[in-house]
Protein backbone atom coordinates (compact mmCIF):
# COMPACT_ATOMS: atom_id res chain seq x y z
CA UNK A 1 0.00 0.00 0.00
CA UNK A 2 1.26 3.68 -1.39
CA UNK A 3 3.11 4.99 1.93
CA UNK A 4 1.15 8.25 3.65
CA UNK A 5 2.13 11.40 2.53
CA UNK A 6 2.50 14.43 4.57
CA UNK A 7 2.79 18.38 3.64
CA UNK A 8 3.95 20.30 7.55
CA UNK A 9 3.82 23.18 8.38
CA UNK A 10 1.60 24.91 5.50
CA UNK A 11 1.32 29.01 6.32
CA UNK A 12 -2.03 28.34 5.33
CA UNK A 13 -4.73 25.58 4.32
CA UNK A 14 -7.94 25.89 2.39
CA UNK A 15 -9.85 23.21 4.23
CA UNK A 16 -14.06 22.27 4.82
CA UNK A 17 -15.73 23.02 7.85
CA UNK A 18 -18.50 20.99 8.58
CA UNK A 19 -20.08 23.19 10.60
CA UNK A 20 -20.86 25.85 8.52
CA UNK A 21 -20.86 24.00 5.27
CA UNK A 22 -18.23 25.95 3.69
CA UNK A 23 -14.23 26.69 3.42
CA UNK A 24 -12.24 28.11 5.81
CA UNK A 25 -8.82 29.22 6.35
CA UNK A 26 -6.67 27.52 8.33
CA UNK A 27 -3.18 28.37 9.69
CA UNK A 28 -0.24 26.08 10.29
CA UNK A 29 -1.98 22.97 9.18
CA UNK A 30 -1.31 20.01 7.96
CA UNK A 31 -2.51 17.55 5.31
CA UNK A 32 -1.92 13.53 5.65
CA UNK A 33 -3.28 11.85 2.37
CA UNK A 34 -3.39 7.80 1.87
CA UNK A 35 -4.47 5.94 -1.38
CA UNK A 36 -5.74 8.48 -3.13
CA UNK A 37 -7.84 9.63 0.33
CA UNK A 38 -7.19 12.54 2.85
CA UNK A 39 -6.67 11.12 6.10
CA UNK A 40 -6.44 14.29 8.32
CA UNK A 41 -6.85 18.20 7.81
CA UNK A 42 -6.50 20.39 10.17
CA UNK A 43 -3.88 22.83 12.53
CA UNK A 44 -0.50 21.35 13.12
CA UNK A 45 -0.74 21.36 17.01
CA UNK A 46 -3.92 18.97 16.76
CA UNK A 47 -2.52 16.51 14.24
CA UNK A 48 -2.79 13.07 15.84
CA UNK A 49 0.16 11.55 17.63
CA UNK A 50 0.19 8.50 14.66
CA UNK A 51 0.27 11.21 11.91
CA UNK A 52 3.01 13.39 14.01
CA UNK A 53 5.62 10.69 13.62
CA UNK A 54 5.50 10.42 9.96
CA UNK A 55 8.00 11.98 8.09
CA UNK A 56 7.24 15.15 6.65
CA UNK A 57 6.84 14.82 2.69
CA UNK A 58 6.69 18.37 2.16
CA UNK A 59 7.45 21.56 4.02
CA UNK A 60 4.72 23.97 3.41
CA UNK A 61 5.95 27.21 5.44
CA UNK A 62 5.75 29.19 2.16
CA UNK A 63 2.59 27.19 0.57
CA UNK A 64 -0.99 27.67 0.77
CA UNK A 65 -3.10 24.39 0.27
CA UNK A 66 -6.67 24.52 -1.61
CA UNK A 67 -8.77 22.31 -3.36
CA UNK A 68 -8.37 21.11 -6.66
CA UNK A 69 -10.64 23.17 -9.21
CA UNK A 70 -13.22 21.73 -10.92
CA UNK A 71 -13.77 22.37 -14.75
CA UNK A 72 -17.32 21.58 -15.57
CA UNK A 73 -17.38 22.49 -19.06
CA UNK A 74 -14.35 21.79 -21.80
CA UNK A 75 -13.71 20.84 -24.98
CA UNK A 76 -9.98 19.75 -25.33
CA UNK A 77 -10.09 17.53 -28.61
CA UNK A 78 -10.89 21.08 -31.11
CA UNK A 79 -10.63 24.26 -28.62
CA UNK A 80 -6.62 24.23 -29.04
CA UNK A 81 -6.39 24.21 -32.75
CA UNK A 82 -8.51 27.39 -33.10
CA UNK A 83 -5.34 29.60 -31.04
CA UNK A 84 -5.22 32.54 -32.35
CA UNK A 85 -8.28 32.19 -35.25
CA UNK A 86 -11.47 32.69 -33.38
CA UNK A 87 -10.28 35.87 -31.30
CA UNK A 88 -11.97 38.41 -33.80
CA UNK A 89 -13.78 36.10 -35.84
CA UNK A 90 -17.82 35.93 -36.00
CA UNK A 91 -20.35 35.61 -38.76
CA UNK A 92 -21.98 39.12 -38.43
CA UNK A 93 -25.07 38.13 -40.23
CA UNK A 94 -25.71 35.67 -37.29
CA UNK A 95 -25.09 37.59 -34.72
CA UNK A 96 -21.06 37.28 -34.67
CA UNK A 97 -21.50 33.94 -33.27
CA UNK A 98 -18.35 31.47 -35.10
CA UNK A 99 -20.45 28.40 -34.11
CA UNK A 100 -21.54 27.53 -37.90
CA UNK A 101 -19.65 29.17 -40.59
CA UNK A 102 -16.11 29.16 -39.34
CA UNK A 103 -15.32 26.15 -36.10
CA UNK A 104 -16.48 23.48 -39.02
CA UNK A 105 -13.67 24.67 -41.44
CA UNK A 106 -11.36 24.80 -38.59
CA UNK A 107 -11.77 22.10 -36.72
CA UNK A 108 -9.36 19.90 -35.51
CA UNK A 109 -9.23 16.40 -36.97
CA UNK A 110 -8.50 12.68 -35.61
CA UNK A 111 -5.41 12.84 -36.10
CA UNK A 112 -4.73 16.32 -34.36
CA UNK A 113 -6.96 15.48 -31.51
CA UNK A 114 -4.59 13.74 -29.20
CA UNK A 115 -2.22 16.41 -29.21
CA UNK A 116 -5.24 18.65 -29.04
CA UNK A 117 -6.11 17.06 -25.27
CA UNK A 118 -2.71 17.23 -23.99
CA UNK A 119 -1.82 20.71 -24.44
CA UNK A 120 -5.90 21.06 -22.88
CA UNK A 121 -5.28 18.38 -20.33
CA UNK A 122 -1.68 20.10 -19.10
CA UNK A 123 -3.01 23.99 -19.42
CA UNK A 124 -5.95 22.75 -16.85
CA UNK A 125 -3.22 20.99 -14.30
CA UNK A 126 -1.19 24.07 -14.62
CA UNK A 127 -3.63 26.40 -13.91
CA UNK A 128 -5.19 24.09 -10.78
CA UNK A 129 -7.89 22.31 -12.58
CA UNK A 130 -7.79 18.04 -10.77
CA UNK A 131 -11.74 17.77 -12.39
CA UNK A 132 -12.73 18.08 -15.78
CA UNK A 133 -15.54 17.47 -17.67
CA UNK A 134 -14.73 16.66 -21.61
CA UNK A 135 -17.44 16.86 -24.11
CA UNK A 136 -15.88 15.77 -26.95
CA UNK A 137 -17.35 13.53 -29.85
CA UNK A 138 -15.62 10.07 -29.40
CA UNK A 139 -12.07 9.79 -31.20
CA UNK A 140 -9.78 7.17 -30.86
CA UNK A 141 -7.44 6.82 -27.87
CA UNK A 142 -9.46 9.11 -25.61
CA UNK A 143 -10.08 7.29 -22.65
CA UNK A 144 -6.02 6.60 -22.81
CA UNK A 145 -4.91 9.86 -22.83
CA UNK A 146 -7.52 10.75 -20.28
CA UNK A 147 -6.43 8.44 -18.19
CA UNK A 148 -2.27 9.30 -18.73
CA UNK A 149 -3.04 12.95 -18.31
CA UNK A 150 -3.65 12.33 -14.48
CA UNK A 151 -6.44 14.90 -14.40
CA UNK A 152 -10.14 13.56 -12.72
CA UNK A 153 -12.18 13.45 -16.23
CA UNK A 154 -15.31 12.89 -16.52
CA UNK A 155 -16.05 11.97 -20.33
CA UNK A 156 -19.34 13.54 -21.94
CA UNK A 157 -19.47 12.05 -25.56
CA UNK A 158 -21.58 14.13 -27.61
CA UNK A 159 -24.02 13.52 -30.08
CA UNK A 160 -27.14 14.77 -31.90
CA UNK A 161 -30.07 14.21 -34.49
CA UNK A 162 -28.92 16.84 -37.21
CA UNK A 163 -25.57 18.67 -37.88
CA UNK A 164 -26.05 22.26 -38.85
CA UNK A 165 -24.12 24.48 -41.61
CA UNK A 166 -24.52 27.96 -43.18
CA UNK A 167 -24.02 28.63 -47.14
CA UNK A 168 -24.31 31.93 -47.01
CA UNK A 169 -23.88 33.53 -43.55
CA UNK A 170 -26.84 34.61 -42.39
CA UNK A 171 -29.18 31.41 -42.31
CA UNK A 172 -28.73 28.07 -40.67
CA UNK A 173 -29.61 25.19 -42.18
CA UNK A 174 -30.22 21.55 -40.55
CA UNK A 175 -29.67 17.93 -42.38
CA UNK A 176 -30.99 15.58 -40.17
CA UNK A 177 -30.19 11.77 -39.66
CA UNK A 178 -31.97 8.95 -40.52
CA UNK A 179 -31.90 7.16 -36.86
CA UNK A 180 -32.56 10.53 -35.48
CA UNK A 181 -29.60 10.13 -33.72
CA UNK A 182 -29.93 6.78 -32.08
CA UNK A 183 -26.92 5.08 -33.41
CA UNK A 184 -24.35 7.84 -32.11
CA UNK A 185 -26.18 7.71 -28.66
CA UNK A 186 -25.56 4.17 -28.17
CA UNK A 187 -21.87 4.84 -29.40
CA UNK A 188 -21.92 7.45 -26.81
CA UNK A 189 -22.95 5.82 -23.85
CA UNK A 190 -20.27 2.93 -24.65
CA UNK A 191 -17.90 4.94 -24.04
CA UNK A 192 -19.71 6.34 -20.93
CA UNK A 193 -19.67 3.34 -19.18
CA UNK A 194 -16.18 2.34 -20.36
CA UNK A 195 -15.09 5.19 -18.57
CA UNK A 196 -17.47 4.56 -15.45
CA UNK A 197 -15.48 0.94 -15.28
CA UNK A 198 -12.26 2.51 -16.15
CA UNK A 199 -9.82 0.71 -13.71
CA UNK A 200 -7.83 3.98 -12.93
CA UNK A 201 -10.66 4.87 -10.94
CA UNK A 202 -9.78 8.84 -11.80
CA UNK A 203 -12.65 8.90 -15.29
CA UNK A 204 -16.48 8.77 -15.09
CA UNK A 205 -18.99 9.38 -17.93
CA UNK A 206 -21.81 11.76 -18.34
CA UNK A 207 -24.62 11.43 -20.65
CA UNK A 208 -24.34 14.98 -23.30
CA UNK A 209 -26.78 15.13 -26.17
CA UNK A 210 -24.58 18.06 -28.06
CA UNK A 211 -27.56 21.26 -28.59
CA UNK A 212 -31.04 21.92 -27.84
CA UNK A 213 -31.05 22.47 -31.26
CA UNK A 214 -29.79 19.86 -32.87
CA UNK A 215 -31.38 16.83 -31.00
CA UNK A 216 -35.04 15.63 -31.37
CA UNK A 217 -37.30 15.38 -28.51
CA UNK A 218 -36.93 11.92 -28.94
CA UNK A 219 -33.11 12.11 -28.60
CA UNK A 220 -33.41 14.35 -25.49
CA UNK A 221 -35.71 12.69 -23.23
CA UNK A 222 -34.20 9.01 -24.14
CA UNK A 223 -30.61 10.54 -23.43
CA UNK A 224 -31.90 11.86 -20.30
CA UNK A 225 -33.48 8.71 -19.31
CA UNK A 226 -30.14 6.89 -19.57
CA UNK A 227 -28.53 9.38 -17.63
CA UNK A 228 -31.61 8.62 -14.97
CA UNK A 229 -30.28 5.19 -15.33
CA UNK A 230 -26.74 5.67 -14.23
CA UNK A 231 -27.50 7.87 -11.96
CA UNK A 232 -25.36 10.18 -13.91
CA UNK A 233 -25.43 14.09 -14.55
CA UNK A 234 -26.85 15.09 -18.56
CA UNK A 235 -25.39 18.34 -20.02
CA UNK A 236 -26.40 20.12 -23.02
CA UNK A 237 -25.32 23.19 -24.84
CA UNK A 238 -28.83 25.73 -24.33
CA UNK A 239 -29.00 29.43 -24.55
CA UNK A 240 -25.64 29.64 -26.37
CA UNK A 241 -26.47 31.33 -29.17
CA UNK A 242 -29.38 34.06 -30.89
CA UNK A 243 -29.57 31.63 -33.89
CA UNK A 244 -30.37 28.79 -31.42
CA UNK A 245 -32.92 30.73 -29.30
CA UNK A 246 -34.41 32.21 -32.58
CA UNK A 247 -34.79 28.60 -34.27
CA UNK A 248 -36.46 26.92 -31.26
CA UNK A 249 -38.73 29.42 -31.07
CA UNK A 250 -39.81 29.27 -34.52
CA UNK A 251 -39.88 25.69 -34.16
CA UNK A 252 -41.57 25.40 -31.00
CA UNK A 253 -43.31 28.49 -30.06
CA UNK A 254 -41.39 27.94 -26.85
CA UNK A 255 -37.88 29.10 -25.66
CA UNK A 256 -35.22 26.63 -25.53
CA UNK A 257 -35.35 26.48 -21.49
CA UNK A 258 -39.44 26.25 -21.96
CA UNK A 259 -38.62 23.49 -24.58
CA UNK A 260 -36.30 21.34 -22.47
CA UNK A 261 -38.80 21.79 -19.67
CA UNK A 262 -41.58 20.83 -21.65
CA UNK A 263 -39.33 17.52 -22.17
CA UNK A 264 -39.36 16.65 -18.90
CA UNK A 265 -35.47 16.82 -19.49
CA UNK A 266 -34.40 19.58 -16.52
CA UNK A 267 -33.78 18.47 -12.95
CA UNK A 268 -31.06 18.36 -10.24
CA UNK A 269 -29.05 16.36 -12.48
CA UNK A 270 -29.16 18.67 -15.69
CA UNK A 271 -26.87 21.01 -16.72
CA UNK A 272 -26.91 23.40 -19.14
CA UNK A 273 -24.27 24.55 -21.27
CA UNK A 274 -23.96 28.76 -21.00
CA UNK A 275 -27.69 29.44 -20.60
CA UNK A 276 -27.17 33.00 -21.80
CA UNK A 277 -29.77 33.59 -24.14
CA UNK A 278 -33.19 33.78 -21.77
CA UNK A 279 -36.37 35.08 -22.28
CA UNK A 280 -35.47 37.88 -20.05
CA UNK A 281 -31.73 38.51 -22.76
CA UNK A 282 -32.13 41.86 -24.06
CA UNK A 283 -30.96 40.31 -27.30
CA UNK A 284 -33.56 37.37 -27.18
CA UNK A 285 -36.86 39.46 -25.83
CA UNK A 286 -39.72 37.03 -25.68
CA UNK A 287 -43.26 37.66 -24.45
CA UNK A 288 -42.51 35.57 -21.42
CA UNK A 289 -40.26 36.14 -18.73
CA UNK A 290 -40.07 32.78 -17.05
CA UNK A 291 -37.06 31.37 -17.74
CA UNK A 292 -34.81 32.01 -15.00
CA UNK A 293 -37.08 30.94 -12.83
CA UNK A 294 -38.25 27.49 -14.35
CA UNK A 295 -34.19 27.07 -13.90
CA UNK A 296 -34.35 27.67 -10.46
CA UNK A 297 -37.56 25.40 -9.99
CA UNK A 298 -35.80 22.52 -11.13
CA UNK A 299 -32.42 23.00 -9.99
CA UNK A 300 -30.80 23.25 -12.77
CA UNK A 301 -27.64 23.75 -12.60
CA UNK A 302 -25.62 26.57 -15.45
CA UNK A 303 -21.72 25.75 -16.69
CA UNK A 304 -20.91 29.12 -16.86
CA UNK A 305 -18.06 30.31 -19.50
CA UNK A 306 -17.73 33.85 -19.66
CA UNK A 307 -14.40 34.02 -21.66
CA UNK A 308 -15.68 32.48 -24.69
CA UNK A 309 -18.81 34.96 -25.28
CA UNK A 310 -16.76 37.60 -23.64
CA UNK A 311 -14.93 37.13 -27.26
CA UNK A 312 -17.69 37.43 -29.15
CA UNK A 313 -19.43 40.26 -26.93
CA UNK A 314 -21.86 38.59 -25.27
CA UNK A 315 -22.23 38.39 -21.52
CA UNK A 316 -24.22 36.25 -18.96
CA UNK A 317 -26.46 38.20 -17.42
CA UNK A 318 -25.45 37.37 -14.61
CA UNK A 319 -23.92 35.52 -12.24
CA UNK A 320 -24.48 37.25 -9.28
CA UNK A 321 -28.37 37.48 -10.60
CA UNK A 322 -28.70 34.08 -11.19
CA UNK A 323 -27.01 32.91 -7.99
CA UNK A 324 -29.76 34.96 -5.83
CA UNK A 325 -32.32 33.12 -8.47
CA UNK A 326 -31.24 29.93 -6.29
CA UNK A 327 -29.19 28.32 -9.09
CA UNK A 328 -26.02 26.34 -9.09
CA UNK A 329 -23.28 27.79 -11.43
CA UNK A 330 -20.14 25.92 -12.10
CA UNK A 331 -17.17 27.30 -14.36
CA UNK A 332 -16.00 25.64 -17.71
CA UNK A 333 -13.10 26.94 -19.70
CA UNK A 334 -14.70 26.07 -22.73
CA UNK A 335 -11.83 27.27 -24.83
CA UNK A 336 -8.42 28.16 -25.51
CA UNK A 337 -6.87 28.96 -23.69
CA UNK A 338 -7.99 26.19 -20.37
CA UNK A 339 -6.46 28.40 -17.73
CA UNK A 340 -9.66 28.36 -15.48
CA UNK A 341 -8.08 30.97 -13.35
CA UNK A 342 -8.93 33.48 -16.31
CA UNK A 343 -12.85 32.15 -16.70
CA UNK A 344 -12.83 32.85 -12.58
CA UNK A 345 -11.64 36.28 -12.72
CA UNK A 346 -13.88 37.29 -15.70
CA UNK A 347 -16.98 36.00 -14.28
CA UNK A 348 -16.27 38.16 -11.12
CA UNK A 349 -15.45 41.19 -13.33
CA UNK A 350 -18.31 40.94 -15.71
CA UNK A 351 -21.00 39.95 -13.12
CA UNK A 352 -19.71 43.06 -11.14
CA UNK A 353 -20.12 45.19 -14.53
CA UNK A 354 -23.65 44.21 -15.25
CA UNK A 355 -24.46 45.55 -11.97
CA UNK A 356 -22.43 48.21 -11.62
CA UNK A 357 -21.34 47.32 -7.71
CA UNK A 358 -18.50 44.95 -6.38
CA UNK A 359 -21.00 43.58 -4.14
CA UNK A 360 -22.80 41.85 -6.87
CA UNK A 361 -20.19 39.21 -7.02
CA UNK A 362 -17.90 38.16 -4.02
CA UNK A 363 -14.54 36.05 -4.23
CA UNK A 364 -16.43 33.54 -2.21
CA UNK A 365 -18.94 33.55 -5.15
CA UNK A 366 -16.28 32.51 -8.00
CA UNK A 367 -14.16 30.54 -5.81
CA UNK A 368 -16.81 27.98 -4.77
CA UNK A 369 -18.10 27.80 -8.16
CA UNK A 370 -15.00 26.10 -9.17
CA UNK A 371 -14.70 23.99 -6.23
CA UNK A 372 -17.65 22.71 -4.29
CA UNK A 373 -20.33 23.89 -6.28
CA UNK A 374 -18.99 22.70 -9.18
CA UNK A 375 -18.08 18.87 -7.18
CA UNK A 376 -22.07 19.27 -7.29
CA UNK A 377 -22.84 19.43 -11.02
CA UNK A 378 -21.29 16.07 -10.81
CA UNK A 379 -23.07 14.86 -7.78
CA UNK A 380 -19.66 14.80 -5.92
CA UNK A 381 -19.16 15.59 -2.72
CA UNK A 382 -15.91 14.27 -2.27
CA UNK A 383 -13.80 16.64 -4.49
CA UNK A 384 -13.74 20.72 -4.31
CA UNK A 385 -12.97 20.49 -0.72
CA UNK A 386 -10.10 19.05 1.62
CA UNK A 387 -11.44 17.32 4.40
CA UNK A 388 -11.09 13.65 5.88
CA UNK A 389 -12.08 11.36 3.67
CA UNK A 390 -12.43 13.29 0.66
CA UNK A 391 -10.02 12.41 -2.48
CA UNK A 392 -6.93 13.58 -2.24
CA UNK A 393 -7.21 16.29 -5.32
CA UNK A 394 -5.03 19.76 -4.30
CA UNK A 395 -3.22 22.49 -5.22
CA UNK A 396 0.12 23.94 -3.56
CA UNK A 397 0.33 27.70 -4.57
CA UNK A 398 3.90 29.89 -3.42
CA UNK A 399 3.11 32.10 -1.05
CA UNK A 400 6.25 33.75 -1.49
CA UNK A 401 6.07 34.54 -5.45
CA UNK A 402 6.46 38.35 -5.72
CA UNK A 403 2.88 38.77 -7.47
CA UNK A 404 1.12 36.40 -4.18
CA UNK A 405 2.82 39.69 -2.12
CA UNK A 406 1.89 40.99 -0.12
CA UNK A 407 -0.82 39.14 0.41
CA UNK A 408 -3.52 39.98 2.71
CA UNK A 409 -6.65 37.20 1.40
CA UNK A 410 -4.88 34.40 -0.22
CA UNK A 411 -7.51 33.27 -2.58
CA UNK A 412 -7.76 37.19 -3.77
CA UNK A 413 -4.38 37.16 -4.32
CA UNK A 414 -4.52 34.26 -6.50
CA UNK A 415 -7.42 34.79 -8.72
CA UNK A 416 -7.39 39.02 -9.14
CA UNK A 417 -3.26 39.41 -8.83
CA UNK A 418 -1.37 36.20 -9.68
CA UNK A 419 -3.49 33.75 -11.75
CA UNK A 420 -1.71 30.34 -12.06
CA UNK A 421 2.08 31.61 -11.68
CA UNK A 422 2.46 31.02 -8.71
CA UNK A 423 0.74 27.79 -8.64
CA UNK A 424 3.84 25.00 -7.11
CA UNK A 425 2.47 21.19 -7.25
CA UNK A 426 -0.72 19.63 -8.51
CA UNK A 427 -1.72 16.35 -6.48
CA UNK A 428 -5.11 14.30 -7.87
CA UNK A 429 -5.82 11.01 -6.31
CA UNK A 430 -3.10 11.64 -3.75
CA UNK A 431 -0.76 11.85 -6.85
CA UNK A 432 2.15 14.94 -7.82
CA UNK A 433 1.24 15.33 -11.38
CA UNK A 434 2.50 19.22 -11.41
CA UNK A 435 5.27 19.91 -9.73
CA UNK A 436 7.02 23.87 -10.18
CA UNK A 437 5.37 24.22 -12.87
CA UNK A 438 6.06 21.32 -14.61
CA UNK A 439 3.50 19.05 -16.01
CA UNK A 440 4.62 15.41 -15.04
CA UNK A 441 2.19 13.36 -16.68
CA UNK A 442 2.35 14.62 -19.87
CA UNK A 443 4.67 16.04 -22.65
CA UNK A 444 3.14 19.53 -22.84
CA UNK A 445 6.06 20.84 -24.90
CA UNK A 446 6.35 18.12 -27.07
CA UNK A 447 2.44 18.01 -27.88
CA UNK A 448 2.76 22.37 -28.25
CA UNK A 449 4.34 21.68 -31.03
CA UNK A 450 2.68 19.29 -32.86
CA UNK A 451 -0.37 21.43 -32.80
CA UNK A 452 1.93 23.68 -34.17
CA UNK A 453 2.32 21.77 -37.30
CA UNK A 454 -1.16 20.34 -37.26
CA UNK A 455 -2.77 23.87 -37.22
CA UNK A 456 -0.58 24.83 -40.20
CA UNK A 457 -1.86 21.67 -42.00
CA UNK A 458 -5.30 22.08 -41.35
CA UNK A 459 -5.06 25.90 -42.03
CA UNK A 460 -3.44 24.85 -45.72
CA UNK A 461 -7.15 23.49 -46.59
CA UNK A 462 -9.11 25.93 -45.16
CA UNK A 463 -10.81 27.20 -48.53
CA UNK A 464 -11.57 23.73 -49.27
CA UNK A 465 -14.08 23.57 -46.60
CA UNK A 466 -14.87 27.39 -46.86
CA UNK A 467 -18.37 28.12 -48.31
CA UNK A 468 -16.84 31.08 -50.22
CA UNK A 469 -13.19 29.51 -50.65
CA UNK A 470 -11.76 32.13 -48.28
CA UNK A 471 -7.92 31.34 -47.26
CA UNK A 472 -6.63 31.52 -43.53
CA UNK A 473 -5.15 35.38 -44.61
CA UNK A 474 -8.57 36.41 -45.85
CA UNK A 475 -10.67 34.82 -43.02
CA UNK A 476 -8.33 35.99 -40.48
CA UNK A 477 -6.37 39.20 -41.41
CA UNK A 478 -2.95 39.70 -39.31
CA UNK A 479 -2.93 42.46 -36.44
CA UNK A 480 -0.42 44.49 -38.73
CA UNK A 481 0.68 43.64 -42.08
CA UNK A 482 3.97 42.45 -43.17
CA UNK A 483 6.81 44.27 -44.23
CA UNK A 484 10.12 43.41 -45.74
Amino acid sequence: MQAPYRISRLKQAILWDKLTNSHCYVPDADIVMQAGKVLYAGPGHELPADYATLPISVDGRNLLAMPGLVDVHSHPATEPMSRGMFDELGSPGLFYSSLYEYMPVFRSDAASKPDCARVAYSEMLLSGVTTAVDLSTPWAGWLDVAQQSGLRVCLGPMFRSASWKTTNGYTVDYAWSEDGGRRSMQEALAIVDAASAHNSGRLSGMVVPAQVDTCSAEILKASFKEAESRNIPWQTHAAQSIVEFQEITRRHGLTPIQWLDSLGVLAQRSIIGHGIFLDDHPSTPWHTKTDLAILAQRDVAIAHCPTVFARRGYVLRDFGRYKRAGLRLGIGTDTYPHTILDDVRLAAYLGRIQEQTPEAVSTKDVFDAVTHVGASLLGRSDIGRIEPGSCADLVLVDMDHPMMRPSLDPIRSLIFSCDDRAIHSVYVDGKKVVEKGRVLTMDYEKATANLVQEQARISGSVSQRDRLGRSVEELIPPTYPTHG
